[in-house]
């Protein structure tokens, strides 16, 4: 059976999972639900009781150094995840994002090593470039929240299609990179405008979900 998720509240809970990762961590709505959490080589990923995986983002200039601008290369090596869809989903003519898919192959690797499976994938800017790649991989639902480009070439749409990368109009990190494309659905929505505000933070995307939704153009949930 699918599993549906309510958008405001994935949107509540990929926020809260930055704080977790704090030196002083404070008390957060998710302290009785964590399962386990990875914080290794500047990755970071909380798995819950319920089989929810969220990916917080870049929390440090070193992550995003070291993933979001490696595109074609990482030390000479070419990252892949052990994938039994590969064949079947057309991943063959894939170019991928190779500092995304480094990213995405430790939180993979971990979720193998303890046998997690999650029925939901939730994630946020680096986390959400993850979140494309592990939704399809595991052909599970997933949102993810200011979603970069994971892939060139040419992609079947399931799984694929399980994921929804919510992206707001003004963050351009949703737009890199250029060659590249998203490996979901895309909603690009409008958010209000606030001077000297970053519109890539988190907050700003659970404003963006109120607005839209009042709107009437966002659905409660996902998949719909």
């Amino acid at each position: 059976m699918t599993h549906r998720y309510d958008i405001a509240r994935a949107a509540q809970m990929v926020e809260a999972s930055y704080l977790l990762f704090k030196r002083r961590p404070p008390r957060t709505s998710l302290d009785t639900s964590v399962k386990d959490t990875l914080d290794k080589n500047h990755v970071q990923a909380v798995f819950l009781k319920q089989n929810i995986l969220l990916i917080p983002g870049s929390n440090s200039v070193a992550d995003y150094m070291k993933f979001n601008l490696r595109v074609l290369n990482f030390g000479g090596k070419k990252y892949r995840l052990n994938d039994e869809l590969t064949e079947k989903w057309g991943a063959h003519d894939v170019i991928w994002h190779q500092g995304f898919m480094r990213h995405a192959k430790v939180i993979a690797d971990w979720m193998q090593k303890n046998r997690y499976r999650p029925k939901y994938i939730i994630g946020h800017s680096l986390g959400a470039a993850a979140t494309q790649i592990l939704v399809r991989t595991h052909d599970v639902p997933g949102i993810a929240f200011a979603a970069p480009r994971v892939t060139r070439g040419i992609v079947q749409p399931a799984p694929a299609s399980k994921c929804l990368c919510l992206n707001r109009n003004d963050d351009r990190v949703c737009d890199l990179p250029s060659s590249f494309q998203h490996l979901g659905e895309v909603h690009a929505g409008e958010g209000e405008r606030k001077f000297l505000r970053f519109d890539h933070q988190m907050d700003r995307y659970q404003e963006m979900v109120t607005a839209q939704q009042a709107a009437g153009v966002l659905g409660t949930h996902w998949p719909a």
